[in-house]
């Protein structure tokens, strides 16, 4: 109880933020100190469920002891199962709350939103049905009989004890007429977990210690010594100029111009009356990240926010934004010494270069040392003094449950949006982003599955007060009042004209900011002058007609983008150009690599296609790059032309982000005359008909009714009189014609664009209907106790597949570690990797050494959508297991165990589930229906 009081009080002290402790203090009368000290006491008597019969009968010479002072009990072989009707978080939930109400006159109702934080400290509040049949059970809490009254006597001699120890006993009068909101009831929860977890660590406190000459003050000081738990991060608001800021943060020359957007941004994070949401639209390529991260600082500095969660759509995007993340840290003044934890937050983390680095630098072993006289555990220097931030993976704050706590984190939406779902330790997910900044890139990228949890989450983020920037270049009006009142939350956002403003919004750039409880304010930065025409231009959905053509456009060189919506196209249509240019002339990117191979892609594709100052090895001659949707997201590469299969407007326009990005040349003088104007060739639909018939491809990815919309809004762009697309200009319009509810095809569409929304809609009620079985409940009424909070949840949150497919679209997707089986029969890995990883052996008999194991994690693959239909998921998992050799499932090979296993045989095929596969370093895996 000491030692759990005394570490809550240090993470009050020294880690929490001061956000979070200005939210848990407001509300009580005696603010922070209240604060303090209700968390401190509350993680001291977290435990007290422990001293009933029913836990304390578990070791037979320790409940002899017990027994021999009077305090009968059951032994454990005669309790049977009647023991799990009390775990020990729930019966100290009911012995405080009954302490409570006999001693100091609380209702039920007062004390159970405090009681519940001990019910909950195992990671589940309780639920009614469970109080109820405890309570009904007293013989699990107290012996009956002349025993009876000993039991009661020493849980209450303990309350009473740890009230005036952790000074609660002066201040539950004052406590007992206070409502606390679910949000603060949450996050004590978490901060006793926290607690809790490191004051049970035995290599902090030693069950017997050693130094037994040490005080109970000496004894916490050498463990959180030994912990080394990085302080809270402080931002302080900079006075400087705003182009400086930006000269000094991301390393522009002093005095370089900052656009519209930016400035706008940093200006409204500073004046808007109470940091909350602020939603930036910007053309692509206009610096939001950079806008996103200044304002984050200035939100941070304001609110008390103690660090910043940057989400993103996928793997790819998060590993790209992680090292942007660390450059900003790196640039950021803080006090000399002082160490800021850092995240990189997907399943595949470890595999990352840049955060395996920074993994080996922090290693550290957690133990608790002798605290020196005079030693602190900071080496902070002299107050105001500023010097680059140190940034560490801390080992404790590691592991599933434990590694969003770190102040700054880039990962995967899906880490939020687990946030939303009911799931074990929910309450350390909702203390991880409650302190934090989050930002939500490619707000548009998310279907109606991920957006119901994602509303849900705005709104308990709304709820905490965290503020947060929302990043997207074609966001649907719709989806942008939908953000924005999620935040609100219901007391502002039902039916307040103010909202009506922001759907109807048609600026841009457009920011929408967004305080709880208050109604938006809207501003339109001008344009930075970026940007240009677009012309498009309908081409055939035939390869020998695309090959044609680009051998016409690149006659003179130049460099062609073609995105296709589906793998299979992808490869079709590399198939046949590679015949026409050669081998050298084409590149295939798409989300059917491997890891390993995929990072290389991407940084080839960076290296080629990048900006003019960091690209140098762009092709003289023609060059090719056929895609997947991999190409829309986050990827600063540039074209000279465009091919696209028709797609949603608002991904189209992403693509068209893609082509003529940068300036080559006054005029874009260097690029190959031909392809001096930006144009895009639309393809992968039929226009011969009275109504544009997308191939069936497209339709299985977006769905025919969004394809349609799409085909509408940009018919007077491909047709009669062509007018350009004028990026920013047409922007808007494109993308909210294409997403309103009014009419904007010919009258002649009417009858196939009535069936195929009338599909499109059941489809999405169909998506919200299945992503609300496991979604948090809105924030209750304050003073309601969190009751039964996550009840009906999926038990652990995990960043797997089935934990990802609860967020995403409710389906799993098949991931595989992919190795080789050589002609000898011998089993190694892949052999086209670099050097040094290729071709390792990987005995079957033992564990593979560290570095062969890592080299085969590293070839992850996730297999396309055909092995997520539930009747061939269960039969490839089930041949997938077939292979699954018992020495890789130990610890010693914990980069293998559990993983499923795909081998290839030499020469990289194999049969899976009714499939044949074939994968190349060049083309990736091709998956094809073996004939019956």
């Amino acid at each position: 109880m000491e030692d759990s009081a005394a570490v809550a009080g240090l993470l009050w002290d020294q880690w929490l933020p001061d956000s979070v402790r200005a939210l848990i203090s407001e509300v009580l009368p005696g603010g922070v100190e209240d604060g303090r000290r209700l968390a401190v006491w509350l993680a001291g008597i977290h435990d007290i469920g422990k001293a009933t019969p029913a836990f304390a009968c578990q070791v037979d010479e320790l409940a002899y002891a017990i027994h021999e002072q009077g305090l009968e009990m059951k032994t454990l072989r005669q309790w049977g199962t009647d023991r799990r009707m009390a775990p020990h978080g729930l019966a100290g939930q009911l012995l405080l709350a009954e302490w409570l109400g006999k001693r100091h006159g609380f209702t039920v109702r007062q004390s159970g939103q405090f009681a519940v934080v001990v019910g909950g400290h195992h990671g589940v509040p309780p639920e009614h049905g469970q109080i109820k049949g405890l309570d009904d059970r007293e013989d699990l809490l107290r012996t009956p009989g002349a025993s009876r009254g000993l039991w009661l006597g020493v849980q209450e001699e303990l309350l009473e004890a740890c009230a005036e120890e952790f000074g609660a006993a002066g201040r539950l009068g004052d406590w007992r007429s206070v409502k606390l909101p679910q949000p603060v009831q949450v996050l004590l929860s978490a901060l006793v977990i926290v607690a809790d977890w490191i004051a049970s660590n035995p290599d902090l406190f030693p069950y017997f210690p050693q130094a037994a000459h040490q005080t109970g003050g000496e004894r916490v000081a050498a463990a959180w010594r030994g912990l080394q738990l990085p302080p809270r991060w402080r931002a302080e608001e900079m006075a400087e100029d705003i182009t400086e800021l930006f000269a000094s943060r991301f390393g522009l020359p002093s005095g370089a111009e900052i656009r519209p957007v930016q400035e706008a941004a940093v200006r409204l994070a500073r004046t808007i009356p109470e940091p909350g949401l602020l939603v930036i639209e910007a053309p692509m390529g206009e610096g939001k990240t950079e806008a996103a991260l200044a304002a984050a600082e200035v939100l941070a500095a304001r609110s008390g926010a103690g660090g910043v969660f940057f989400a993103l759509p996928s793997m790819a995007t998060s590993n790209a934004m992680f090292p942007r993340l660390l450059d900003w840290l790196e640039r950021l003044p803080t006090e000399e010494g002082v160490q800021l934890s850092v995240l990189l937050a997907h399943s595949k983390a470890a595999l990352n270069e840049t955060f395996s680095g920074l993994l080996r630098e922090g290693v550290q072993r957690i133990a608790a040392v002798e605290l020196d006289e005079g030693d602190g555990r900071s080496s902070r220097g002299q107050e105001g003094s500023a010097a680059p931030a140190e940034l560490v993976a801390h080992s404790w704050l590691r592991g599933r449950k434990k590694a969003m706590l770190s102040s700054f984190v880039a990962g995967t939406v899906d880490q939020l949006l687990f946030a939303g779902l009911k799931s074990r330790h929910l309450a350390l997910r909702h203390l991880a982003v409650a302190g934090k900044v989050v930002i939500i890139d490619e707000a548009h990228a998310y279907d109606t599955y991920m957006s119901t949890y994602l509303d849900r989450v705005l709104s308990w983020l709304g709820a905490y007060r965290v503020p947060v920037v929302v990043l997207s270049a074609t966001l649907p009006a719709a989806r942008r009042r939908q953000l924005a009142e999620a935040y609100a939350g219901e007391s502002v956002s039902g039916g307040a004209e103010g909202f009506d403003a922001v759907e109807d919004a048609e600026a841009y750039p457009l920011l929408t900011a967004v305080a709880p409880g208050s109604l938006p304010v809207l501003e339109a930065p001008s344009s930075s002058g970026r940007g240009g025409e677009v012309r498009l231009e309908r081409l055939e959905d035939d390869l020998g007609v695309l090959a044609d053509r680009l051998e016409a456009e690149l006659v003179d060189g130049g460099c062609a983008l073609v995105v296709r919506n589906t793998v299979r196209r992808v490869l079709e249509t590399a198939r046949v150009l590679r015949e026409r240019f050669g081998d050298g002339a084409v590149t295939v990117a798409h989300s059917c690599f491997i890891d390993v191979d995929r990072a290389a892609k991407d940084a080839a594709l960076l290296s080629r296609f990048g900006p003019p100052d960091k690209a140098k090895d762009r092709p003289a001659q023609g060059h090719i790059v056929v895609a997947s949707q991999v190409a829309e997201q986050s990827l600063d590469v540039d074209f000279d032309l465009l091919v696209s299969d028709l797609c949603p407007v608002d991904l189209l326009l992403q693509r068209m982000g893609r082509l003529h990005r940068h300036q080559r040349g006054e005029g874009q003088a260097d690029r190959p005359p031909r392809l001096r104007s930006a144009r895009c060739l639309l393809t992968g639909v039929d226009w011969s008909g009275e109504v544009p018939v997308p191939v069936r491809g497209s339709v299985a990815v977006y769905g025919e009714y969004p394809l349609l919309r799409s085909a509408a809004v940009l018919l007077d762009h491909v047709e009669g009189d062509v007018l350009p697309v004028r990026l920013p200009q047409d922007i808007i319009p494109l993308v909210q014609g294409a997403y309103a509810d009014g009419a904007v095809a010919p009258a002649s569409w009417g009858e196939a664009i009535a069936r195929a929304r009338q599909r499109y809609e059941g489809f999405r009620r169909d998506q919200a209907e299945r992503a609300a079985v496991f979604r948090l409940d809105p924030v209750g009424r304050p003073g309601r106790p969190l009751i039964g909070w996550v009840t009906a949840g999926v038990g652990d949150a995990d960043d797997t597949r089935a934990g990802r497919a609860q967020v995403r679209d409710g389906r799993e997707s098949l991931e595989v570690v992919v190795v080789q089986r050589r002609a000898d029969g011998t089993l190694a890995t892949v052999d086209w990797i670099e050097p040094g990883k290729a071709g390792l052996v990987l005995p079957e008999d033992r564990a593979p050494d560290a570095r062969a194991a890592q080299a085969a994690a590293a070839c992850g693959l996730r297999l396309p959508y055909q092995f997520s239909l539930p009747e061939v998921l269960d039969r490839a998992i089930a041949e997938l297991e077939q292979f699954c050799p018992p020495a890789w499932q130990g610890k010693e090979s914990h980069w293998l165990a559990g993983e499923l296993i795909l081998v290839l045989d030499a020469d990289c095929q194999t049969r899976l589930a009714g499939f044949h596969l074939r994968y190349s370093p060049l083309d990736g895996l091709e998956v094809t229906r073996e004939e019956k």
